[in-house]
């Protein structure tokens, strides 16, 4: 039996290999927060019939079934990489580096036709029971990472799903020894694609990307369920970023409205020599569209850059993972 609260809940998550049909969870991920829920479309019969004065609860009909909600978490060392591909699209095979137990997983942005996620939760009754919702057909909307400071590395998923069932089994959940990235091993570069340079004072970075898709794909001869979601606008990448006005390189790129790559890192504990536990946001072109360095007081001034991320006509949006993962 469970703890009969949400000490005793529990996320495991699968790759689908067709759209919207379960796949037995093979992943458990730690997370701090979760709204996925169902939610169906009700239609009731308004037929008149002689001195009824309430509608007839057998004339309600279920017309449509989906899900949605969001999923958060610290980013880990570890159990990251099919949240990585259904956000990024591309299909990652972990490469080892040399012969040692580090592997790199190299996530671009491409479009994410094909990749969805059974997500199952299980939900503790207070008698410790745990129930079990089966989310599938899940696609990834849209992601937002951020870290301050004295935080750890965080992540919220927004979630697209096609319907909810509750008849397949709840897995049984187990976890790898693994570590969150945090605020002491982040490091922030800008300037030159593959010659970035690190910039001094920052506090707090936030990246967000957005996949516009089609989610209301409902058809005849679906039985009220989605077809599955498709890109319907260009991916949307902004973030933002918070320090204290230590040189005006950042607020002279805002001025200019110039280019400049950027490259968000964590880096963790050695895996082998060279290879340590790493995550990277590569963004090969960001202009800023906000940067006041304004004085508010008698502190520091801390101005926050909003950017835009931008292709720059050659390199995309790359997350590389490094983990001793040896498959997804």
């Amino acid at each position: 039996m469970a703890i009969g609260s949400g000490l005793g809940a529990q996320i495991g998550i699968a790759p689908e290999v067709t759209y919207g049909t379960y796949v037995a969870p093979t992943k458990f991920i730690e997370f701090t927060k979760e709204g996925i829920a169902l939610k169906k479309t009700t239609a009731q019969s308004a037929g008149i019939a002689a001195g009824r004065l309430l509608p007839l609860s057998s004339r309600r009909v279920v017309t449509q079934r989906q899900a949605s909600g969001t999923l958060e978490m610290e980013v880990t060392t570890k159990a990251m990489g099919v949240l990585f591909q259904t956000l990024m699209g591309t299909t990652v095979s972990p490469v080892q580096q040399v012969a040692t137990a580090a592997y790199l997983q190299t996530h671009l942005l491409i479009d994410t036709a094909g990749k969805s996620l059974t997500i199952q939760k299980g939900v503790p009754l207070t008698t410790g029971t745990v129930t079990r919702k089966n989310f599938i057909g899940c696609k990834i909307i849209s992601a937002e990472f951020s870290c301050e400071v004295g935080g750890m590395l965080t992540a919220s998923f927004e979630i697209d799903s096609k319907d909810c069932e509750e008849t397949s089994v709840l897995a049984t959940a187990s976890y790898p020894t693994m570590a969150p990235f945090h605020f002491g091993q982040m490091s922030l570069k800008t300037g030159v694609y593959a010659a970035e340079v690190a910039r001094s004072g920052v506090r707090k970075v936030s990246i967000k990307v957005e996949r516009p898709m089609a989610v209301e794909r409902f058809y005849a001869g679906q039985s009220g369920l989605k077809a599955e979601p498709i890109s319907n606008d260009q991916v949307k990448v902004t973030g933002s970023i918070e320090m204290d006005y230590v040189d005006t390189i950042l607020d002279d790129l805002h001025t200019s409205d110039a280019a400049t790559s950027l490259v968000w890192e964590f880096v963790g504990a050695e895996i082998a020599p060279t290879y340590n536990e790493r995550v990277t946001f590569k963004l090969p072109a960001i202009r800023f569209d906000d940067a006041p360095p304004v004085v508010e007081g008698f502190d520091v001034v801390k101005p926050t850059l909003s950017f835009t991320g931008l292709y720059d006509g050659t390199n995309p949006l790359a997350i590389e993972y490094m983990s001793t993962d040896v498959t997804l």
